[in-house]
């Protein structure tokens, strides 16, 4: 399918992207030692954002400069949550993240990537960012329960990296898909001469969450050959939500259980029509203890209240144990002072663990399962049902039995994560400053999950169902009884073992060359081009009994799929003008790319800029990018799952007046109340996705004064203003958002694929994947860096900032399209926080043989929606919502406060080559606001640290 843009279109794009200004080089890249691709020039040579070879101090884009120091003093163990810090990261998953697949998969048909780290640039999420190694692109990562689009930053152990460049820019028309946000470039070391090692521990102030991460490389070289290796264990050990007050309840800054408290109780919660009594909403009495005998009908049970809650928060971590191990392998080889060869394996491995708290079941038609569990019948029969009659799954009033499965112990999710990597390269000079070469590489990550304690919906059926039927291997099964009163033959009977496993693979093979056309009035027109071919391949195969629908857990259906992609790309830099007055240079630069997919997808994105150095001090710069991304496997092929989403059902009793009439409309009951605080959402991939497309425009300049001998020293400023829409985005409504909207309004865009029963229950909730109207972003990105000579001594100081002025979400409805505005507030489904403020500045001190560091981190704060909240108001010792609306919660918000991070290290060169670290991070020891609406723990784990000091320990030995 042809995507061609209007010639009009462009022409407004072009005159935009003219008026915004002309190029200047950014901070970063003042001080960037460029991508190690070739070393055949000192003066020109690749930087991340173009493949033309350039001077690093003149290249026009904001390319933020990361190094090994950096990473090495941080007291984080890996470059996923090192690169999460810089301003301009939204976030992403990461080692606080605890959700296994307990909670269900998100949307995106990628998993839930447990025990992954990613990078999200511009808060676009993390597949809208491109993540490169030495220039070529990385494989996507395995999740074992989906097929993500996204890269585990987790499978790049951090002893091979030499420097990261983050190219703060679209950048399609270079690299092809997924460049929209930015591009990540970790750049890893190709040579040393000797033995290098380094070894950290560190643990929270509580004693746990311990770490260590112990690093060795080796080189060796001669006139035409190098060598080197690396390699890399980090042992990552866990924090309990149990061990944080802020996390120990689902609700944060509560000591009790409200109606986010789970329903299905040890106790067990039994919801029927009794032919006699009525309708009934019970648990056991309080004084019951199961001694072999089943409870009595009426007499051993009582109304079920709030407080009969479960608290299965204590059971979480805010931080997953993991252990990595990883290796690399790099030969470099001059084959003739023209021609090198260079050649890279590298081997990861991933085991991390995740837990969550004994499997609710929740059998009956009220269960909201969307699976067997909601057809199950109890039977009279059944040696353990106290009623004397049936509870049917298929027709009658309906019931619903919530039970804990206490006996099974907490769900443990497993993952082992594999990932390899082979690459060549060869690369040579044609002279007359002509380059080329040519790379091929093929990539795999292999993962698989193991989850205990999981329920085999069939042989749940059958121990509850007649007990004639409960025949071989079968035991009767008894979920009136409470705790205690579930057997181990019954737990081995219906529980079973879950094994998932899932793959993507990648071929690339691409060949470049470069050099300067002919020389222009103002300097020599430089040129590049290329050829890519790629194949990206994947699949998802869940256990055969969850296959099967069998489970009383999170369906899921096999997924497989793959395409491969040609493309052509051209890249110029002309130079205009130069060594005039205000004009030591101008240049405009031209890039464009065209993709052929073998799904049927074409597409052509063009580059526009220029680059106005007005002196040695002053340049400023502007561009327009086209970009696009490509559906993910996962979004393509990902089968049918379900996510269990923290909702607000705002037809459940009492209703707000503005929603009564739409309410009973829809056919809900005046009495209805939500049972659950988590609505079963099926999610899941679409075939009929369109590519994503994009329009970016940025400007900026940096200002660089030659001050030196004054109070300050290297002075150099920059900002950068960007302007991205993406139509066509490929994402999930927000569920909040969908069922709020339907009551509100009963648009038929957002009431289609909510179902809901006779009683009001939702039944079915389809949230699946769309090209939504559209997103538009703006912002500006700030650094400030500069020296102040102090004696003998120097204090250094980068300030890093990002201000996101706006973030607006495009949803169609059947009148026309619904603009929601995010900057400044937290997205409860799927999660994702929009401060509007986040900076970062750096103090280095260095004293000679003793170098200070502090770090100062800012988050400004957010507003959050308090829907389904409002219950904690009043409760003692609670902080509520900060704005509460008595009359209607759908209007209640509360504000998480902004936060201030102090991280803090000394370093003392011991000798010549052995230098000792010591360092605290949070050393002003800051909790992270807490948050209603996050899915678990309490806080947003993709902005916040986990609460409390973190101190480390690092020794290093150089070669």
């Amino acid at each position: 399918m042809q995507t061609p843009r209007s010639a009009a279109a462009r022409l407004r794009a072009v005159r935009r992207g003219l008026l915004a200004g002309l190029s200047l080089t950014s901070l970063a890249s003042i001080t960037t030692v460029a991508q190690a691709q070739d070393e055949a020039s000192e003066d020109e040579i690749v930087v991340t954002g173009s493949r033309i070879r350039q001077d690093p101090l003149a290249a026009g884009r904001p390319v933020l400069n990361l190094d090994e120091d950096q990473l090495d003093r941080s007291g984080l163990n890996s470059v996923g949550d090192f690169l999460q810090r810089i301003p301009s990261s939204g976030g992403g998953l990461n080692a606080k993240v605890n959700s296994s697949g307990n909670f269900g998969n998100p949307p995106d048909g990628g998993g839930v990537g447990a025990g992954s780290a990613e990078i999200d640039l511009r808060y676009l999420g993390s597949r809208r960012t491109l993540v490169l190694v030495d220039g070529l692109r990385w494989v996507n990562g395995a999740s074992a329960s989906g097929v993500p689009g996204a890269t585990d930053l987790n499978t790049i152990p951090s002893s091979i990296i030499e420097r990261i460049e983050v190219l703060q820019d679209g950048a399609s028309p270079i690299y092809g898909s997924d460049a929209i946000a930015g591009v990540v470039n970790i750049i890893t070391k190709q040579e040393q001469d000797g033995f290098a090692a380094s070894a950290q521990v560190g643990a929270y102030d509580k004693g746990d969450g311990v770490s260590q991460d112990y690093q060795l490389s080796w080189g060796v070289s001669n006139d035409r050959t190098r060598i080197f290796f690396a390699g890399q264990y980090v042992h990552q050990n866990a924090v309990d939500s149990a061990d944080r007050d802020l996390s120990d309840f689902p609700v944060a800054t509560l000591d009790q259980c409200i109606n986010t408290c789970s329903s299905a109780t040890p106790t067990g919660r039994f919801i029927f029509t009794d032919p006699v009594l009525g309708d009934q909403d019970l648990t056991l009495a309080d004084g019951f203890q199961y001694t072999g005998t089943n409870p009595a009908f009426p007499g051993d049970f009582k109304g079920f209240t709030t407080a009969d809650r479960f608290n299965f928060s204590p059971f979480n971590y805010i931080l997953t144990p993991q252990e990595r191990v990883g290796f690399m392998t790099q030969v470099t080889h001059d084959i003739s002072d023209a021609v090198e060869f260079r050649a890279k394996a590298l081997y990861n491995n991933r085991q991390s663990v995740n837990q969550a708290a004994p499997i609710p079941l929740f059998i009956g038609p009220f269960g909201g399962n969307g699976n067997r569990m909601d057809t199950i019948s109890i039977d009279a029969t059944n040696p353990y049902n106290p009623l004397g009659y049936t509870l049917s799954g298929t027709s009658g009033p309906g019931y619903g039995v919530f039970r804990r499965f206490f006996e099974a112990g907490p769900r443990h999710f497993e993952q082992n994560v594999d990932t390899y990597y082979v690459s060549g390269t060869f690369s040579g000079e044609l002279g007359n400053d002509w380059f080329w070469d040519a790379s091929a590489y093929w990539s795999r990550n292999s993962a698989s999950q193991i989850a205990n304690g999981i329920v085999n919906s069939a042989k749940l059926e059958q121990a509850l169902g007649p007990v004639a039927l409960c025949t071989g291997s079968c035991v009767p099964f008894n979920v009136f009884g409470g705790p205690g009163s579930i057997t181990q033959a019954m737990v081995d009977f219906v529980t079973f073992d879950q094994q998932d496993a899932s793959e993507q693979e990648i071929w690339d093979l691409q060949f470049n060359i470069g050099g300067d056309l002919f020389n222009l009035w103002a300097g020599p027109m430089s040129f590049a081009a290329g050829f890519e071919h790629r194949d990206q391949s994947g699949f998802f195969s869940p256990d055969p009994v969850v296959a099967a629908g069998d489970t009383a857990d999170i369906p899921a259906q096999p997924t497989s799929g793959g395409y491969n992609v040609e493309e052509m790309y051209g890249e110029f830099n002309i130079p205009l003008i130069s060594d005039i007055a205000l004009a030591d240079s101008i240049e405009a630069n031209f890039a464009i790319r065209h993709s052929t997919y073998s799904t049927g997808f074409k597409t052509t994105a063009i580059k526009y800029g220029g680059r106005w150095r007005v002196s040695d001090e002053l340049t400023i710069r502007g561009g327009f990018t086209e970009g696009f991304r490509a559906a993910s496997i996962g979004e393509l092929f990902g089968t049918a799952s379900r996510f269990d989403a923290l909702l607000n059902d705002p037809c459940s009793a009492p209703v707000a007046p503005a929603f009564v009439a739409n309410c009973a409309t829809l056919g809900v009951p005046p009495a209805y109340t939500q049972i659950n605080a988590q609505i079963s959402v099926t999610v899941g991939g679409n075939p009929n996705l369109q590519a994503e497309e994009s329009d970016s425009w940025n400007v900026g300049l940096t200002y660089a004064p030659e001050w030196d001998g004054v109070f300050l020293e290297n002075f150099v400023a920059e900002a950068n203003y960007y302007d991205i829409e993406i139509s066509g985005a490929i994402q999930a409504l927000d569920a909040q958002l969908q069922l709020t909207g339907c009551a509100a309004t009963l648009d038929p865009g957002f009431c289609n694929g909510i179902v809901r029963n006779s009683a009001g229950f939702i039944t079915a909730f389809s949230n699946q994947l769309t090209n939504i109207g559209g997103i538009n972003t703006r912002g500006l990105d700030w650094s400030v860096a500069f020296d102040i000579p102090l004696g003998e001594t120097n204090l250094g100081v980068n300030w890093n900032s990002t201000r996101l002025f706006d973030y607006t979400e495009i949803t169609p409805t059947s009148t026309g399209f619904l603009e929601t505005s995010r900057e400044g507030r937290l997205r409860s489904t799927p999660q994702q926080a929009f401060p509007k403020l986040k900076s970062s500045l750096t103090a280095d001190w260095d004293l000679g043989a003793l170098s200070l560091r502090s770090t100062w981190r800012y988050i400004s704060g957010l507003r959050e929606s308090c829907i389904g909240f409002t219950a904690i108001q009043g409760i003692s010792g609670a902080v509520g919502c900060s704005s509460y609306n008595a009359a209607d919660d759908n209007l209640s918000t509360n504000r998480l406060k902004p936060k201030l991070y102090m991280d803090v290290a000394a370093s003392l060169e011991v000798s010549d080559r052995m230098e000792l670290t010591v360092g605290v991070n949070n050393v002003l020891d800051t909790d992270p606001p807490p948050c209603f609406s996050c899915q678990a723990g309490g806080f947003d784990p993709a902005q916040y640290d986990v609460p409390g000091q973190f101190g480390y320990v690092r020794l290093v030995w150089r070669p």
